[in-house]
This record gives structure tokens, sequence and C-alpha cells, in this order.
């Protein structure tokens, strides 16, 4: 009989940023909380670091420090972006109507490439 020992991932530990982050804030002094399904983590990255991470096409602004990954998305409704169903306990954030219509804007753009 074969053993063979599967590597799994620590998404904590290793995280994809285009892959596993929902959503992501900018701190003071180059600290950056990265939002995962079940995940908050913080970490510190240079300030060239930060400006590639907001240039990346999936994350739109929706804040002055906040970013969201556009691929991550499942609905937008009454204010709330929602990374998951809307009945279950997802992780969500609320956003204004002005800011809602762009997401939906850019979702759809981004959901047809």
């Amino acid at each position: 009989m074969m053993s063979v020992a599967l590597s799994e991932r620590n998404v904590y530990e290793n995280f994809d940023q285009e892959s596993d982050v929902l959503y992501f804030k900018l701190g003071s002094q180059g600290l950056v909380s990265f939002h995962g399904r079940n995940y908050n983590k913080k970490k510190s990255m240079s300030v060239e670091e930060v400006r590639s991470l907001m240039k990346e096409k999936n994350y739109f602004q929706i804040s002055s420090d906040c970013f969201i990954n556009l691929s991550k998305i499942r609905s937008v409704a009454d204010g709330t972006v929602f990374f998951g169903s809307q009945h279950t306990d997802c992780k969500k954030l609320h956003v204004n109507r002005r800011k809602q219509y762009a997401i939906e804007q850019v979702y759809r753009q981004f959901s047809h490439n």
C-alpha cells in the first residue's frame, strides 16, 4: 500500500492575494489588513508593494482605504456587497448607493471578460 502525504496550504499563513482575499484595507505605516473567507491577517508592506496591490485588475476601490476583490463578489444588494450567499454568515461590506451602482457596473464588465 502506498502512502501519499498531501500538502495542504495554510491559507492564513500563505494566502494568495488574488484568489484567497475577499477585500483588504489600508492602515497606517504600510500595514494592510487582508480579509479572507475564514481569516483576517495584517501584513506590513512597502510603499511599492501597496501601490502594486492597489493597481491589481481584480481589486476595486470602494473607499479611501478599502478595496474589494471583484472575482469574489457573489451579489450586491441594498447597499451591501456579499462574498457568499445572502442567507449565510458570509462576509459582507456596506457601501453607499453611488458606490453600489459603480460596483455593479464594474462587476458586470469584469465578469464578462
